[in-house]
């Protein structure tokens, strides 16, 4: 009896033994969807940073360009997939989306509540950044953050998103988002008075993308579609001149800083030269607040008495 006692002790303790050896070679669990929080362009990155307790829980693929025209890989699409929410710009930013496939719960559309203010364009030339393939501003203008008071509701949308959605939502958030807030007000409130020196100011703007931009700040922009790291070619200096005979500006607004060999054709054109940096895509330096800050101190000499 005592042998069978025993045997019975150690079939149970040799099953213990294989059933914990089997636990140990089972795979780790995958990590939860919800674990990180996409996010389409720098500058709804950086809100959620400020908004999240988790800040390197933000993801924001690394795209080589303007992130509306991103062409996703199938890696970056499956780790889109498993990010939740899906913060998007909206007014039509995400082109990629048309071909993908994701859960459209998880979708947060930052520019929804402002839907009926989207300004719509025609008639846009079909041109080229580098390699990327050509492609139109036609449709649904998407920088819908220049003007900083709408920047501001996406921020709103934004934080509702992460309180309602997310884990890594910051206990702090009412006044991390009473922060972030602020600062954009101060941001529009510094553009308003600085342009309400010269309301309806005639501008040439490197790129179409200026538009909430001059809405916001009572400004008359006329753009072309030139590259600030490319010198244009004669036809364009031509459209530009034709331009200029029934929208005489004095100052041509970049998107990043132009040649140096631009800037001197223009000013025997009469024209100035002054970046103004959207900042759709993750700056080299600083942040998207100090980015700003400094394209408000770009624009003085343009606006000054």
């Amino acid at each position: 009896m005592k042998r069978l006692h025993s045997i019975c002790w150690a079939i149970a303790a040799l099953s213990l033994l294989i059933s914990c050896d089997s636990e140990s070679e089972k795979p780790a669990s995958p990590p939860a969807a919800e674990s990180k929080v996409f996010v389409s362009n720098y500058p709804l990155a950086y809100f959620a940073r400020r908004l999240s307790a988790d800040p390197g829980q933000i993801y924001l693929p690394e795209i080589n360009g303007d992130p509306a025209f991103w062409q996703p890989t199938a890696e970056d699409i499956s780790t889109v997939q498993q990010c939740n929410p899906l913060i998007l710009n909206g007014a039509t930013y995400e082109k990629w989306l048309n071909t993908v496939t994701v859960p459209r719960r998880r979708i947060v559309d930052t520019s929804s509540s402002f839907q009926d203010q989207w300004i719509n364009i025609e008639n846009e030339v079909t041109h080229q950044h580098g390699p990327k393939g050509p492609h139109s501003h036609n449709g649904i203008v998407f920088t819908t953050w220049l003007d900083l008071s709408q920047a501001a509701r996406q921020a709103q949308s934004l934080a509702d998103a992460l309180g309602e959605k997310n884990p890594l939502t910051n206990s702090d958030l009412p006044n991390q988002l009473k922060n972030l807030i602020s600062d954009l007000d101060g941001l529009n409130a510094a553009l308003k008075k600085l342009t309400n020196n010269k309301p309806q100011l005639q501008l040439v703007a490197s790129h179409p993308v200026y538009q909430y931009f001059a809405r916001a700040y009572n400004l008359d922009i006329q753009a072309v579609l030139w590259e600030p790291d490319v010198y244009p070619e004669e036809q364009q200096w031509t459209e530009l001149e034709k331009i200029l005979t029934t929208h005489p500006a004095q100052w041509m607004i970049w998107e990043g800083p132009p040649l140096e060999k631009s800037v001197q054709r223009l000013k025997k054109m009469g024209l100035g030269s002054v970046v103004f940096d959207p900042c759709a895509n993750q700056p080299d330096s600083g942040d998207f607040l100090s980015i700003m800050q400094q394209n408000i101190k770009n624009l003085r000499p343009v606006f000054a008495q």
